[in-house]
């Protein structure tokens, strides 16, 4: 990393400015401004009122607890950070999901909790794979499982049924799309993982990927993600 840096500065992706050595093309106050997820949910990660109280829950939470554990999502699915993820998701700019993926590492590495064992990028069905020729959650697992030094392995999980595209769905129909889309295998001996993806929006997806590992066994079932959308009538 440190050579790649000498030989390729890291340029900004925002400004156009120099970024952040070793290889982090953002720069500090591009990366200082951008819309930190600073109170939320401490289950979902939903955001909230910052007038709420200290250790807040949302009202979806305490009506309906969620199969995962707890989530982790440092930013908010706003501007600028929307235009970085919609280029990189439907544009195919791989290079903004190594920066996205590099920031989620640095913030991983600063939180005080316990690190998953693995980390499990959201999978795509194989059509959808095809379609838009990679997926997005591997390309940000790559750099957060290189930066902190744990296992990646998207072939744990498969998506095994086709689903619609949930951008359109409400939430009890994302909750319908995604029911028995996945399955695991491999999970023996595994006790804490981490799911990966790029948007939080209602958690459905996360949410039925959680029941099928905890159903497998593994004990802790946390979500990862870049950026966290505010989900209707939190």
């Amino acid at each position: 990393m440190r050579i790649q840096g000498l030989l390729l500065p890291p340029s900004c992706v925002l400004c156009g400015d120099r970024g952040q050595p070793p290889v982090l093309d953002l720069c500090r106050p591009c990366s200082d401004d951008l819309p930190a997820n600073e109170h939320a949910c401490s289950h979902c990660a939903a955001p909230l009122p910052a007038s709420v109280a200290q250790e807040p829950v949302c009202g979806r939470c305490l009506r309906h607890a969620p199969r995962f554990d707890r989530a982790f999502v440092p930013y908010r699915y706003a501007y600028p950070l929307d235009q970085l993820l919609r280029a990189f998701k439907y544009r195919g700019v791989l290079a903004y999901g190594r920066v996205l993926g590099t920031l989620l590492a640095e913030r991983a590495a600063a939180r005080e909790a316990r690190l998953p064992e693995l980390i499990v990028p959201v999978p795509l069905h194989p059509s959808r794979h095809r379609e838009r020729g990679f997926n997005q959650a591997s390309e940000l697992a790559r750099p957060l499982a290189q930066r902190l030094g744990i296992g990646c392995e998207p072939r744990i999980c498969r998506r095994i049924r086709a689903t619609e595209d949930q951008t359109e769905l409400d939430a009890r129909s994302r909750r319908r799309n995604v029911r028995s889309a996945f399955e695991v295998q491999g999970t023996q001996g595994l006790r804490h993982v981490a799911i990966l993806d790029d948007v939080l929006t209602t958690g459905s997806t996360a949410n039925e990927i959680a029941r099928v590992f905890k159903r497998a066994g593994v004990r802790t079932v946390e979500v990862w993600a870049i950026a966290r959308a505010q989900p209707a009538n939190v």
